[in-house]
């Protein structure tokens, strides 16, 4: 495995990789316990696991099996999340599922070959942080801004310092399997829509309802692994590839609900290269009038995160199962929180779980639960729509050859029927 070290010259911070030690395996015996004080133990030793990884001399990643006894053993993994992310985890998931296979049957391990590295990666972004490409993206996040923003309604007065990693709590909320396949395989065709389209109009429909403003700032987090380079494969790269950015969204024509999808799906496609520019522009360009005019920019109070899904495919070949118990936290409880509410989205057996998390130093729990289940509620009304009979219909960017404003596509659209 790798191990990441960290120098601080004048310069600033400065992280290189060098090849550590392997990882051991740590066996915990807690057959002789009860269930109740099995799950306790669990949880002790995997926030003990967390605690111990150390960014600058290692370890970044922890391996325990536990055995209960009776019941089937658990394999808890933990790695830090600089060295991964969501995409890493499933490589590293189907690498694990396809060794254990082999070493099943009695065959050595034999893995897909390495795709481009991290390091060449970042290289790269070095690179295009000094291009003319880059360059002629910047209008577009300097007028993304251009409006004012309204802060959040709190429960309780508090400075920015109790936002802490301690006080947050998480209210989580589901569609059924049923609405979770509805959602993904059928809503599209409505309004040939991806998936992040339909989250975040539930998202700007269930805030305007609580804050009384048309508009919403958010901090929106992609996988950061965009295809800006042709001779790039990031297909099985592991590493911790992101991009936030800003995104101001707007709620226009909010009686007609197909408007609306359509608005904010046309919102996001005009988002130059899923966002990964911002980042960029902000940490490695060396325009300093940029870079200072984009750093202004207001803070976002909201972050929202659609991580995709995470099925068992591969696991279940294998038997195994994500498990229900605690993988420990995976933050300090002294650690400042960014936002005042995190939106974070994700498909596990089946079903879509939407975690809203938030400080009770700033919100109580019956707010957010509130807004959580309006945001079901926005979405199951939006599934309904895109199921109807009336529901449909294009936008601009389903033309991109062809410069078209939605007025005019609308009105072509309706000569040809």
């Amino acid at each position: 495995m790798y191990r990441l070290t960290r120098h601080i010259p004048k310069s600033g911070w400065r992280s290189c990789y060098d090849v550590g030690d392997g990882v051991s395996l740590g066996i915990a015996d807690l057959s002789y316990l009860p269930p109740a004080e099995q799950l306790k133990a669990i949880a002790a030793r995997a926030d003990e696991a967390q605690r111990t990884l150390n960014l600058a001399d290692g370890p970044l990643m922890r391996v325990i099996l536990f055995h209960l006894g009776n019941s089937p053993g658990r394999l808890l993994i933990v790695i830090h999340h600089l060295a991964v992310d969501g995409i890493s985890w499933r490589i590293l998931l189907e690498d694990l599922s396809g060794a254990y296979k082999q070493l099943e049957i009695g065959k050595s391990i034999q893995l897909p070959a390495k795709t481009t590295s991290f390091k060449d990666w970042a290289i790269r972004l070095q690179d295009y942080a000094r291009s003319q490409e880059l360059h002629s993206q910047l209008d577009y996040w300097l007028d993304s801004m251009r409006f004012p923003i309204a802060p959040l309604p709190l429960d309780y007065a508090a400075v920015a310092q109790d936002n802490t990693v301690a006080s947050s709590r998480i209210v989580s909320v589901y569609l059924s399997v049923e609405q979770t396949r509805t959602l993904l395989q059928d809503v599209p065709f409505a309004y040939n829509t991806q998936i992040n389209d339909v989250l975040l109009t539930a998202l700007v429909q269930t805030f305007t309802r609580w804050t009384g403003s048309y508009f919403l700032l958010i901090d929106l987090e992609g996988h950061g692994r965009e295809d800006l380079f042709d001779d790039v494969d990031l297909s099985r790269t592991v590493g911790w590839f992101t991009s936030i950015f800003p995104l101001l969204l707007k709620l226009e024509d909010q009686d007609d609900l197909g408007e609306v999808i359509k608005s904010v799906k046309e919102q996001l496609r005009r988002i130059p290269n899923r966002g990964i520019d911002y980042g960029i522009w902000r940490y490695l360009s060396l325009d300093a009038i940029a870079h200072n005019k984009l750093q202004a920019f207001p803070q976002a109070e909201v972050s929202f995160n659609y991580l995709g899904q995470f099925d068992q495919t591969q696991l279940a070949t294998l038997g195994w199962k994500y498990a229900q118990e605690s993988s420990g936290s995976i933050h300090s409880p002294k650690g400042q929180r960014r936002h005042l509410l995190s939106v974070n989205g994700l498909v596990v057996e089946g079903r879509l779980k939407v975690e809203w998390q938030y400080s009770e130093h700033f919100h109580c729990w019956a707010t957010v639960e509130n807004l959580a289940n309006e945001y079901i509620e926005a979405l199951e009304t939006i599934i309904a729509h895109c199921l109807s009979p009336e529901a449909g219909g294009y936008t601009p960017s389903d033309f991109p050859e062809v410069e078209f404003s939605q007025e005019a596509l609308d009105e072509l659209l309706a000569e040809i029927k």
